[in-house]
């Protein structure tokens, strides 16, 4: 079968916020939005935004490999979200990984790359 996208659904209690969130956060590009559903695009994959949430903590499985986790978690709570868990280095390594929510309470992770 010849797929033709792929796109991942969230949900968001307020539109415009979510919108904003990715924006700022992920420097998505918006694809299409409106009062129902908007699309945004982060590093060529599509996140699609319905209306409709509740704003309950939601685990999405999503997860954005950055450069920097401490400026990610900073970005994430400048434009609304929450950090879960704050990335931490140890003596074995260097931090890999923050568990975030996203304004509209969708569970995200935020990871870094490991290199050994």
């Amino acid at each position: 079968m010849h797929v033709e996208r792929l796109k991942y659904i969230i949900w968001a209690k307020d539109m415009a916020r979510a919108v904003s969130f990715y924006r700022g956060v992920f420097d998505a590009s918006v694809v299409r939005e409106s009062e129902v559903i908007s699309e945004v695009s982060v590093a060529g994959s599509t996140i699609g935004i319905h209306n409709g949430g509740e704003s309950e903590r939601t685990w999405t499985g999503m997860a954005f490999q950055i450069a920097d986790l401490f400026e990610g978690c900073a970005l994430v709570k400048t434009h609304g979200g929450e950090v879960l868990r704050e990335p931490v280095d140890t003596p074995e390594e260097p931090a890999h990984l923050a568990m975030c929510l996203d304004s509209e309470g969708n569970e995200i992770m935020l990871t870094k790359a490991r290199h050994r």
